[in-house]
């Protein structure tokens, strides 16, 4: 699964987002909507999601980070399939958690979407750009 891009929907009056029509084919069978790092939504395939909770499950619950991990990313979890007009619900709770209003980010992150709030989405793109544009891995061939 190939999930690229950048995207600006809106969320409509009852706290649905029209998927891109790009992924809508690739996400019809259905999606879970979890929260994610970074007050944004990731929007997982089933398949995707599976493997993410199996990763999770495999940690021991005497670790502390691993039961707080697991905490986060199951307890605001939602599963939806979408509607015949591409459209998922976004529960409040979650749209809450991301600050989300009417506009919306929607990024390919590879094998899942994430969902962000426009003004995070800027200022974390910000951040990341100055970021990326300092990489240099030449720097530990010495």
């Amino acid at each position: 699964m190939r999930l690229m891009g950048t995207y600006r929907p809106k969320l409509d009056e009852k706290g649905r987002l029209f998927l891109p029509a790009k992924f809508r084919d690739q996400l019809a069978e259905g999606v879970v909507v979890t929260q994610g790092q970074e007050n944004c939504l990731v929007v997982w395939p089933p398949e995707v999601f599976d493997r993410e909770a199996d990763r999770a499950a495999s940690k021991p619950l005497t670790s502390k980070a691993a039961r707080g991990y697991a905490r986060m990313f199951f307890s605001g979890g939602e599963e939806a399939t979408p509607d015949k007009s591409g459209r998922i619900g976004i529960p409040a709770p979650l749209r809450d958690y991301a600050g989300l209003e009417k506009e919306v980010v929607v990024i390919g992150v590879r094998d899942r979407l994430e969902i962000w709030n426009p003004t995070s989405w800027e200022e974390y793109q910000a951040e990341e750009v100055r970021r990326f544009a300092a990489l240099d891995d030449d720097e530990d061939d010495d």
